[in-house]
Formats: structure tokens, C-alpha cells, sequence
């Protein structure tokens, strides 16, 4: 169940958001040790974002899971998604904030119930 939501100001066009999908769906599942089947990404193009004072490309990004994280495992994901983002969509890894949440399994829904 670890959601990884991800904010850009680059518009993302379908093919480049599939390839960015499927990296980071990879990548997620590998470094947290969580299948693949319970991996979601979410991938947000041509929002409004200034950082720094400029509009330049630039992303942000929301990882949510339970249990997985670590100061280790978050500088894996840190460096692993904004290496994606640097390949995908040439967004500079200093113009890139994620911020991580380890949440109990009833802070967390999924098939009508919780975890």
C-alpha cells in the first residue's frame, strides 16, 4: 500500500507518465520490500509550482506507507525518484522536496475496511 503522490509544474504527456509510472512503481516496491500489486503512484503534470522564487521545473512529492521507512529507505526513495524525475522530465534533484509518512494500518483504507 505505499502511495507515492507526485507533484510537477512540467506538463507530462502520456507516454513519458506511463514510463514515469512504471519506474517509480519498480522503485518503490524494491526499496520498501512491499509488492508491486500494492504500489500506487500518482502523477500530477502542469501544476502551478514556484520554488525558490521561480517557476523553473520543479516537483514535490508525497510517499505514505506502512511500515518501510527509515532514515536509510527514505534517502534510497529521495535519491531513486529524483533521479526519475531528472531522466523523465529534467527537473534538477535541488528543485525536488518529498516528504514521507509511516502510518498505522488503521490510519490507511483500502477494499472498504482498513489495513
Amino acid at each position: 500500500m505505499p502511495t507515492l503522490n507526485l507533484f510537477t509544474n512540467v506538463p507530462v504527456d502520456s507516454v513519458i507518465a506511463s514510463d514515469i509510472l512504471r519506474d517509480a512503481t519498480k522503485a518503490v516496491s524494491k526499496i520498501i520490500g512491499k509488492p508491486e500489486s500494492y504500489v500506487m503512484i500518482l502523477l500530477n503534470g502542469g501544476v502551478p509550482i514556484a520554488f525558490s522564487g521561480t517557476e523553473e521545473p520543479a516537483a514535490y512529492g508525497e510517499l505514505i506507507s506502512i511500515g518501510g521507512l527509515s532514515p536509510s529507505v527514505n534517502g534510497k526513495l529521495s535519491s531513486t525518484i529524483a533521479e526519475i524525475l531528472q531522466t523523465k522530465l529534467y527537473i534538477d534533484s535541488s528543485r525536488f522536496y518529498i516528504k514521507f509518512y509511516d502510518v498505522q494500518r488503521s490510519f490507511f483504507g483500502f477494499n472498504g475496511s482498513t489495513f
